[in-house]
């Protein structure tokens, strides 16, 4: 794709740049950066997909939010800006907000920081030719009468020989299992009886979601096309509604558009304007960032705040505050008597995303099929087979990139370390003498 140059919106000026992250030409910054993403990888690799909960220090990263743990490895600004950023990006919440445990395991089971981040060969890659609803329009023209839309759920009674489901609209269904598939959080809105176990009922209560609207500015004609740009935008400034970009154009070459997320902390303080407000500043930003004028002219506009859908609670996933995941995380997909529970949270493989969905799905249909009798509980926890037409291949890493050192081990390496703590011994001492003014 001739289109391949993404751009980095960062004090005020927009830098160029190929591949998944966007370059670090102060050496200082690029071994940072550097540490900091083999370090997220490496701390990865001790966490269980299925259970991170028994990961060797678990309790120690459940206890830590992502913020404490960038406060700990990073050295520079700048790729402490970009962190919170990869957070705010991948989980539409704050570092300050989420367990280190649960963020560095949501990163390892999506693949690791490349893998969930790129767009080539990465978690970005692909979209559906006609838009991914077909897939739940299609199965629901399958299955006929027996979906049944606008229909919430708010009791479900077990206590009978069959598991009895009421909605709002007073309906009542019956069925020898149920499988719930909603967000954690929305079993709040149901009436369990008997009534959820303790672990059950507690962690519902715990598990928020992500705050995020999603952004479609569409345009007469791509001019970001005509200067190189591939229309991916990683945007750092506090000012900027927007984080990140990508183009979301038909892949006839029609309907020229950009899509865009606020996210996190800038979705709760931009919840407030009006749409045309909203708008107004994305242009702004985006006719900054990529040098023109016609980014100030869109032709159409639509946007959608998951945080007002009272049926998901926000998007695009659940996320697990400091000490959740170790104290409740093992009752995320244990049956309770003849409930069962999927939904992208209780994934193990991409959890957070329609694979993960749908993973989860599958594997609670097995559950209630060992439940029935017809397969072995061996068989429950089946592997995804590896996809033939879109593989996930490997990505390579230079010598430098495994094994250049951190800031820290620079420093020490050079002995700069010594030499600043002796010029911060003396500036020390010369400041309690009076030699320093100490307004």
């Amino acid at each position: 794709n001739v289109f391949d140059l993404g751009l980095l919106k960062v004090n005020g000026k927009s830098y160029p740049f190929k591949g998944s992250f966007p370059p670090m030409w102060n050496p200082i910054v690029y071994m940072d950066f550097n540490n900091l993403f083999r370090t997220m990888d490496e701390m990865g690799q001790e966490i269980p997909r299925e259970a991170p909960w028994r990961a060797p220090r678990a309790l120690e990263w459940d206890n830590m939010t992502m913020q404490e743990l960038f406060n700990k490895i990073c050295w520079t600004s700048a790729v402490r800006r970009f962190a919170t950023l990869f957070v705010n990006v991948n989980v539409t919440s704050e570092p300050h907000e989420v367990s280190a445990l649960w963020f560095l395991w949501y990163v390892k089971q999506c693949g690791g920081t490349m893998r969930i981040f790129s767009t080539t060969n990465g978690g970005q890659e692909r979209k559906f030719a006609g838009g991914s609803s077909q897939i739940s329009e299609c199965m629901a023209k399958e299955l006929g009468d027996r979906v049944k839309l606008q229909s919430p759920v708010y009791r479900i009674d077990q206590t009978g020989d069959m598991v009895v489901v009421e909605t709002v609209n007073k309906e009542t269904y019956t069925a020898r299992y149920v499988v719930v598939a909603t967000p954690p959080a929305l079993n709040l809105k149901m009436h369990f009886n008997p009534e959820l176990p303790p672990l059950r009922n507690q962690l519902i209560y715990r598990v928020p979601m992500g705050c995020v609207i999603k952004c479609m500015v569409y345009y007469k004609e791509n001019f970001w096309r005509k200067k190189g740009y591939c229309g991916t935008m990683v945007i750092e400034e506090e000012g900027a509604p927007i984080g990140l970009t990508l183009d979301d154009t038909k892949p006839d070459g029609t309907v020229p558009a950009i899509m865009g997320f606020i996210l996190a902390r800038k979705c709760r303080k931009l919840a407030d304007l009006t749409k045309e407000e909203r708008l107004r500043r994305i242009c702004e930003i985006y006719s900054r960032v990529l040098g023109s004028e016609e980014a100030l002219h869109p032709v159409h506009y639509e946007e959608k705040n998951w945080c007002e859908e009272e049926y998901s609670g926000g998007c695009y996933t659940a996320y697990f505050p400091p000490g959740t995941l170790t104290q409740f995380g093992r009752v995320l997909r244990e049956p309770v008597g003849r409930l069962y529970f999927a939904g992208t949270e209780t994934a193990s493989e991409w959890s957070g995303y329609m694979e993960g969905a749908v993973q989860a799905g599958e594997r609670a249909a097995r559950e209630v099929l060992c439940a029935m009798g017809k397969i072995h509980q061996s068989q429950i926890h089946q592997p995804e087979p590896e996809s033939q037409e879109v593989p996930a291949l490997p990505f390579v890493t230079s010598f430098w990139e495994r094994n250049l050192p951190s800031v820290g081990g620079f420093l020490k390496l050079t002995g700069v370390s010594a030499v600043l703590s002796a010029a911060a011994a003396v500036g020390l001492v010369a400041y309690k003498k009076g030699l320093f003014p100490r307004s």
